[in-house]
């Protein structure tokens, strides 16, 4: 960390954990400092005042404009939107703006391995961290994921490689970003309550390859078209991977053999390298052999060996809040899939049971119509029970074609109608196509809240 901000002034808008670490980045690089977020928790007072103790100046419930007006840059935390009306106030619309992982990259000692897409980016991102750290690099897993980027940024020493989830708003206000590594999970309509349409949500998510060099590695989707061709001419190497058929002739990346096995070919003419057979994961489901493979893929870029990554795949658990098991009670298997907040996710988590479903749906719509979910609900689900401000979209959308159950009354109200209606059996899974806003801080409130209650149900 040695480029110093002194004689700057930065301000910060939001003080959850990124915008918190942003502030003390920014602090401890001798910048002056002036933070400030409309909510008035207790946890953004206690943020408030410890940018305050630090030396900076900070304020819970208020923006000024003249503060932020006078800062040199602004830095946003990924939950504020651009469109926020303090930047639109014409005292601060001149000063420039960037994401939290903008900020902190600038600062940052170590090469960057970036992974976004709508989903799968997250487990992917936790898996390549530990797949890095299994070969003896320090590689923690940062950005959208754990540890803001900001953090990471003032570790001493630096990380050998810091491994970054990247969401479409972290992308958003970036202009120097450059990861050496990026991968690409898939891409799927998501975020269309804050974004126009679908167009503006994947250019957001095109910013990854902004700053391509010659030297850039690309980790890219080979079954997703929308995916496969989002970089568009962005220099550097392509390799990709596959789940439903072997790579094409030219390509390369990893596959999965017809006897389930996850394959590397990273030269052209070398052996294939064998890892492991999905057989030997922990995680479940078709949609975790491609996340593995993306991973596998980044690290033996990174310089992890074959038989490291091997050892690291089967060595890997779930991350909380994704297709989790969290109690087996009665016959009845309870899953905590919080971390689904779009129909892709929930149309994965269906797909990867076979057992019949009490579906726990709702939450803050955020845009897509649920008829998409019909097929993989037809013949799978028992009662879609739905909640949340969502709810009466949801049981338009769905009550003419499949059994739907509103449920009022807050959370708790809801898992213990699905205890109710469960037989052995059966699965209730919490996969909430919707967002937590509504009834939660955030999506892993609400899966530990859903343990909490699958446990005593």
């Amino acid at each position: 960390m040695t480029r110093s901000l002194a004689g700057e002034t930065v301000g910060v808008l939001g003080l959850a954990r990124s915008g918190l670490a942003a502030a003390r980045l920014a602090l401890a690089k001798g910048a002056r400092v002036y933070a400030s977020d409309l909510g008035t928790s207790p946890a953004t007072e206690a943020a408030a005042e410890q940018v305050r103790a630090l030396g900076g100046d900070a304020d819970a419930g208020r923006h000024d404009a003249a503060k932020l007006a006078a800062c040199d840059r602004i830095v946003l935390s990924p939950g504020i939107p651009r469109t926020v009306p303090i930047l639109r106030d014409p005292a601060v619309a001149s000063v420039r703006v960037e994401s939290e992982v903008e900020f902190a990259f600038g600062l940052l000692d170590s090469p960057v391995i970036a992974i976004t897409g709508t989903n799968g980016k997250t487990t992917t991102t936790a898996l390549l961290s530990h797949l890095l750290m299994t070969a003896g690099q320090d590689a923690p897993a940062g950005g959208n994921i754990g540890i803001a980027l900001s953090e990471l940024a003032m570790r001493d020493p630096a990380p050998d490689v810091a491994v970054v989830e990247v969401s479409s708003f972290q992308l958003a206000d970036t202009h120097r970003f450059a990861p050496q590594i990026g991968i690409l999970t898939n891409l799927a309509p998501d975020h269309l309550d804050r974004y126009p349409g679908v167009a503006e949500y994947y250019a957001d998510k095109a910013r990854l390859f902004a700053n391509a060099t010659a030297d850039s590695r690309w980790v890219l989707n080979g079954e997703d078209e929308t995916a496969r061709g989002l970089p568009g001419g962005a220099d550097g190497w392509r390799f990709y991977f596959r789940v439903a058929s072997p790579l094409e002739p030219g390509e390369l990346g990893g596959y999965v053999t017809d006897d389930r096995w996850l394959v590397l070919r990273m030269d052209d003419g070398a052996e294939e390298e064998h890892l492991a057979s999905t057989d030997e994961l922990r995680i479940l489901g078709t949609h975790n052999a491609a996340n593995a493979l993306a991973a596998a893929i980044a690290a033996r870029l990174a310089g992890a060996d074959a038989a490291s990554i091997g050892r690291g795949l089967r060595s890997f658990e779930p991350p909380a809040h994704r297709l989790q098991p969290v109690a087996d009670r009665d016959g009845v298997l309870w899953i905590n899939d919080s971390k689904a907040t779009n129909l892709a996710s929930t149309q994965v988590a269906l797909r990867s049971t076979h057992r019949p479903v009490v579906l726990l749906l709702g939450g803050r719509h955020k845009g897509e119509p649920y008829t998409g979910l019909l097929d993989d609900l037809r013949g799978r689900v028992r009662t879609v029970l739905a909640y949340g401000e969502a709810a009466p979209i949801i049981q338009a959308d769905l009550s003419a074609e499949v059994p739907v159950e509103r449920v009022d009354g807050g959370f708790d109200a809801v898992v213990r109608r699905a205890a109710e209606i469960a037989r052995t059996g059966d699965v209730v899974l919490l996969s909430p196509a919707c967002s937590s806003y509504d009834m939660f801080r955030d999506y892993e409130e609400r899966g530990r809240r859903f343990a909490e209650l699958a446990g005593a149900a």
